[in-house]
């Protein structure tokens, strides 16, 4: 069987920082080349081609990794995912190098940081409902292809799906466009790129669960966690840069394609009518797709980024900020006595106030803050490359500001803030705790105060 030679390039460690302890420099020196498996079957991540050489997205990003840290890869060739998981499970390869991190999983694998997120969403046929909420759908059916984390997490999640599967990635599709399941769950990524590239104008993005977004990482066998250190170390190293420069490589392709679909119109005068409706139902599409997107992440009352969106530029952050080892800060902020307002004024006066508050935040925060609703009257900023003092400074700003405003009640009114700023074991969870026990000192000190979390 043959084995394709991945990289073999080598790149010096202090290009890229990688503080490599002396144990793993000597791993490095002893260690040969590594195996490695693939999906053959998950376009445009990872794929075979024609000549049995690995490409796609998670190809690239492997390819980079491996380079930066100076290890030669072979990809063991395997005739699908599932036979790619069971020669992992038997140790032919000590890495597995594209998926999400499941319980399953965790059995045999260890796992690096993820080096690529994308959201899972679902897929329909047109003429289905936007799906909000899936526990409000019954007898519907979803198919998956074999072996996939995300059919692990529905099964468990919502077992009130029929889940179907399927061998590969396009059948899938293919039983969704052809009226065999009602929907798939498949990646953003995969899923705008097969329903283009195959010409499925049928099916659409109906909507998306956040808390299912694909963290795909870099799995190595539980007997080489050395190997997962280092690279874990390499996966740190690629940039935001990086990743556009690899996903806009694969989405060249579909341009391509679209530029010599249209010589053929023109050749052959008779296509031109049904190029015309393909091309207009593409942009339909695409413009239902990007509306869907805005209202996914958008809390339609304040116009501002909603709990969902928030939390995912919060994690984002944080890798950022512990990556480039900047300071980062975050104010968590509360309408005070904001109750009253609703039983006294009612509940669209209210609003109304809200409404007002986030455009007097926006006038108080530079551009590079990043502000979203976290929940009823609380307000969450993301403040990068910022200190516990120059977050003070914000807050104050923005404290004025609102106080020296008048509402349509014709009222004053007045928040607390809770200021917390990054420290170097700090996860999401940690920072916002911190930040809401800073809110809560405020709130407990009278009100229309700020407080800052013990760094």
């Amino acid at each position: 069987m043959k084995l394709w030679l991945l990289c073999i390039v080598f790149i010096p460690f202090s290009l890229f920082s990688l503080d490599l302890t002396p144990d793993e420099k000597l791993y490095l020196e002893k260690l040969g080349t590594i195996n490695v498996c693939v999906d053959p079957d998950w376009e445009p991540f990872e794929m075979m081609d024609k000549k049995g050489h690995y490409t796609g997205i998670g190809a690239d990003l492997l390819h980079l990794v491996a380079q930066r840290v100076g290890i030669n890869v072979t990809v063991l060739p395997t005739k699908d995912w599932d036979e790619s998981v069971a020669f992992s499970k038997a140790g032919r390869c000590q890495v597995i190098s594209f998926l999400n991190q499941s319980p399953y999983r965790d059995t045999w694998l260890l796992f690096t940081q993820p080096h690529f997120s994308d959201p899972n969403v679902f897929i329909t046929r047109e003429e289905h409902a936007f799906i909000g909420d899936p526990k409000d759908l019954r007898n519907e059916s979803m198919v998956f292809p074999t072996g996939t984390a995300m059919e692990e997490f529905i099964r468990k999640e919502y077992p009130h799906f029929k889940i179907m599967t399927t061998s590969s990635e396009l059948d899938a599709f293919k039983m969704v466009s052809n009226k065999q399941a009602d929907m798939a769950m498949r990646s953003l990524v995969v899923a705008a790129y097969t329903i283009k590239k195959e010409g499925m104008f049928n099916l659409k993005i109906a909507g998306q669960l956040p808390d299912y977004t694909n963290q795909l990482r870099i799995g190595v066998i539980k007997t080489e966690p050395m190997l997962r250190d280092i690279l874990d170390k390499g996966v740190a190293t690629i940039t935001s840069e990086d990743r556009n420069a690899i996903v806009n490589k694969y989405v060249s392709i579909k341009a391509q394609s679209a530029y010599d679909y249209r010589l053929v119109i023109k050749i052959i005068f008779g296509f031109i009518l049904i190029g015309l409706l393909l091309l207009w139902r593409y942009y339909e599409l695409k413009k239902y797709n990007q509306k869907l997107l805005y209202l996914s992440e958008t809390d339609l009352l304040t116009q501002i980024y909603n709990r969902t969106k928030i939390d995912q530029a919060l994690h984002d952050s944080i890798d950022t900020a512990k990556k480039t080892r900047e300071p980062l800060s975050l104010l968590l902020i509360d309408v005070d006595y904001f109750k009253t307002v609703n039983d006294t004024f009612g509940h669209p006066v209210g609003d109304q106030i809200l409404i007002e508050m986030v455009q007097l935040i926006k006038e108080s925060i530079r551009r590079y803050d990043i502000l979203g609703r976290w929940g009823g009257e609380e307000f969450l900023i993301l403040c990068p490359k910022t200190t516990q003092d120059e977050a003070l400074k914000v807050a104050e700003r923005i404290q004025k500001k609102i106080k020296n405003a008048v509402f349509t009640t014709q009222q004053c009114h007045s928040v607390s803030i809770g200021i917390a700023t990054l420290r170097l074991d700090d996860t999401p969870h940690t920072l916002i705790s911190h930040a809401d026990a800073a809110l809560y000192q405020a709130k407990k000190d009278g009100r229309d105060t700020i407080s800052i979390a013990p760094q």
